[in-house]
């Protein structure tokens, strides 16, 4: 039971923090009250390498089998 609520307390934390980072810094805006998460997700979201164009056909080709 324990596992469970740590589990659906993780997800929402998660879910969260997409949401927030949709609504605010993703559209170049700072996050009020919490101006210190709308800069770690943007050095985060900084160090992910955005797909090329031969990978996002390869997903596009592996999705469609």
């Amino acid at each position: 039971m324990l596992f469970i609520v740590f589990a659906m307390f993780l997800i929402l934390l998660v879910a969260t923090a997409v949401v927030v980072f949709v609504a605010y810094p993703y559209r170049g805006s700072e996050v009020p009250g919490a101006p210190w998460f709308g800069d770690a997700v943007r050095r985060w979201s900084n160090r992910l390498k955005p797909l090329s164009e031969d990978e996002q056909r390869g997903l596009r080709d592996h999705s469609r089998r």
